[in-house]
């Protein structure tokens, strides 16, 4: 795990980011769900404006994934939370250690940010994740059910 490097994204990994989106799209089964353009992506992610961050995940120099999340808020506990949106590892790479240490490097941040809650979500197929996210603690919210508005029923609903 020496070799591994965690770092900020910067705007010239924008392609990289875009490749790591579009192949967990496809382990998801949804590569047409992917409407992210580099484009998109830096007027995003690398807006000053912008409150999504990005982290880049290294072995020998060599880019093996990312992260990508942004901050929320709980009015129970009256303090922010850390959203992860998205963590990858691309397949030949697993194994070594590299998704712990970016949910450790998350976890820091949230601590250090007066972070609440760390959280995400994970498709309930998805047993190898879900059986490495409660190997380091993490735990199912099975009580709580997402809802989504997006696409025409989103423009139709705010109508």
């Amino acid at each position: 795990m020496s070799q591994i490097n965690i770092r900020e994204a910067v705007i010239n990994d924008t392609k990289t980011i875009l490749h790591f989106i579009t192949e967990l799209a496809i382990y998801e089964n949804a590569e047409h769900e992917v409407l992210a353009t580099e484009q998109t992506l830096k007027d995003t992610i690398f807006n000053e404006k912008g409150h999504v961050h990005a982290l880049i995940c290294e072995h020998q120099g060599e880019a093996i994934g990312i992260a990508i999340y942004f901050y929320n808020y709980s009015t129970w506990l009256a303090q922010p939370g850390l959203y992860l949106e998205d963590l990858y590892i691309a397949k030949a790479s697993r194994g070594l250690g590299a998704g712990k240490l970016l949910l450790q490097y998350l976890a820091n941040v949230a601590l250090e940010n007066n972070c609440g809650r760390f959280e995400w979500s994970c498709l309930d197929w998805n047993k190898p994740s879900r059986d490495f996210y409660e190997a380091v603690g993490a735990v199912a919210q099975t009580e709580w059910i997402g809802y989504r508005l997006s696409g025409k029923a989103l423009l139709d609903f705010a109508k």
